[in-house]
């Protein structure tokens, strides 16, 4: 029983005598509180009470640092934030010494106490909105929160079972990046959903890009608050003593990571076809918000099933998997950038980034749509396109397989170092330049088969990789491109709901 005060046998033999002490003792000189004198006391409001000082401490957490937390984000300003605030929320000793001196204020008669622990009593049972089980899973998140660490890099140091927030139970790790790390969580808000929990590194430039990241997820719930558009879902956000977390939709595997399970055996064609139609739908979404992703590769388009079925080639000798539904949504937006806002010189991954970006020409929501054709590109053949880490290299390999870059892209960048004479300064006698002529080739010869939709594929993959931005296909032309037209008479795409979501 909380508060409650045992007396030994000559005190509990007469009332009177307590109340007489207590009133004797009021008038003298305050003492301070001493830890030896009241640690028994202590450890009892510590046990009894643990539950009882969370739940109020997170009742506050929840009115009041919530919104803190979005004014927050939308500044970008405050660094101390979550030394300011957090430290504090579990400090243990608060909450007890403000009821010692509460206590110690009160009228010094044994009938207010007696009647001030009956409301206190009150007070603690309409608080137990909870079973016992959650209560003690509670008290055991909380001397858990007590002991938060980092390891070098910055992630934070957690453990299968652990809880945050009173909310999230981690239950797997579900991959790792520079970013931070992503988890897989038994949302207890949300019935017990499983979601994806994006847990950032207590690291300032990672912190930074997932404050933008969440201001671009929170104007896209604002934009499409039914999730038709496939973008990934952001269900909520919090800062956990300085590691922004996201919790996401939880979906299925990246299409990069099917392919190399898959020993990167490419999609059949009518799967590519209906992928390629998701991404440029939820991509057209962003360019029509004036948003350009600025970093779409396969390893940030998931997924949201990736069970697949399973057959064995005899001529390879070797299991295939075939994903059942192609269903997909597009993730990532840590780097996406609006029109009015910096456009930083270099953008995208090595492998995906379009000419204007590497001649430093400046970029808009074009160089998305080169990123798309290279993608479905790897989708097709099950590599990557160009494949190296060098920009000179990188032109050289442009000019192989698309032919010669415009003499007036050329003479309008900066980049005159990989020039000579209004033409790309490449030697194909070095081992380089052997390198780039026997693996790369024109881009029509990559074609696997002569059958006509083929031949419409890279006919939109051409249209997607224009050298010139301003001449390179719109998303809202290449939705209406004849390679799509079969999506509307294959009896199978039926299954391929992609406004199915598997995480409610």
């Amino acid at each position: 029983m909380p508060h409650s005060r045992r007396y030994r046998s000559s005190e509990r033999s007469s009332r009177g005598s307590y109340h007489e002490r207590y009133r004797s003792r009021k008038h003298k000189r305050r003492r301070t509180r001493s830890r030896s004198s009241s640690s028994e006391r202590d450890r009892r409001h510590r046990r009894e009470d643990s539950y009882h000082v969370r739940s109020r401490s997170y009742d506050d957490h929840s009115a009041d640092r919530r919104a803190y937390d979005r004014r927050y984000c939308d500044s970008y300003r405050r660094n101390d934030y979550s030394r300011e605030r957090g430290e504090a929320y579990y400090e243990p000793e608060y909450r007890h010494s403000y009821e010692y001196r509460r206590s110690r204020d009160r009228e010094g008669s044994y009938r207010s106490c007696k009647s001030s622990r009956r409301k206190h009593r009150r007070r603690r049972r309409r608080s137990r909105s909870f079973s016992r089980s959650s209560s003690q899973r509670s008290r055991q998140s909380s001397r858990r929160a007590k002991s938060v660490e980092d390891d070098d890099e910055g992630h934070l140091i957690y453990r299968v079972g652990d809880w945050l927030q009173e909310r999230y139970e981690i239950i797997s790790t579900l991959g790792e990046g520079t970013f931070g790390r992503v988890v897989q969580c038994i949302d207890h808000r949300r019935g017990g959903a499983r979601v994806a929990l994006k847990i950032i590194k207590n690291v300032e430039k990672y912190k930074e890009a997932a404050r933008l990241e969440i201001n671009v997820l929170e104007k896209i719930n604002e934009k499409d608050p039914e999730n038709t558009n496939l973008c990934v879902r952001m269900f909520d956000w919090f800062d956990y003593h300085g590691h922004m977390c996201i919790s996401f939709e939880l979906l299925g595997l990246s299409t990069f990571d099917f392919l190399k399970d898959n020993n990167y055996l490419p999609y059949p064609i009518h799967q590519v076809r209906h992928m390629a139609y998701q991404v440029c739908q939820a991509v057209k979404f962003l360019h029509d918000n004036k948003l350009t992703h600025t970093d779409l590769k396969p390893e940030n388009i998931l997924f949201v099933n990736s069970d697949y079925e399973l057959s064995y080639n005899l001529e390879k000798k070797r299991d295939e998997r075939s994903v059942k539904s192609t269903a997909i949504r597009v993730v990532d937006f840590g780097s996406a950038t609006f029109d009015h806002e910096h456009h930083s010189t270099i953008v995208s991954t090595r492998h995906y980034r379009a000419p204007e970006v590497i001649l430093e020409l400046g970029w808009s929501q074009p160089c998305d749509v080169w990123s798309i054709g290279c993608i479905i590109f790897e989708y097709y053949v099950g590599f990557t396109l160009f494949q190296t880490h060098d920009n000179r290299e990188h032109l050289a390999m442009m000019e192989r397989i698309l032919g010669p870059i415009p003499s007036r892209m050329i003479r309008k960048t900066r980049k005159q170092k990989y020039f000579y004479h209004g033409r790309l300064d490449w030697d194909e006698n070095t081992s380089a330049g052997r390198y780039v002529r026997e693996n790369c080739k024109p881009l029509r010869r990559y074609l696997t088969s002569e059958a006509e939709d083929h031949h419409r594929l890279f006919d939109l993959i051409e249209s997607m990789l224009e050298y010139e931005p301003s001449k390179r296909i719109t998303l809202a032309e290449a939705l209406k491109h004849p390679f799509f037209d079969m999506l509307e008479v294959e009896p199978s795409t039926k299954m391929w709901d992609s406004s199915r979501d598997i995480s409610r």
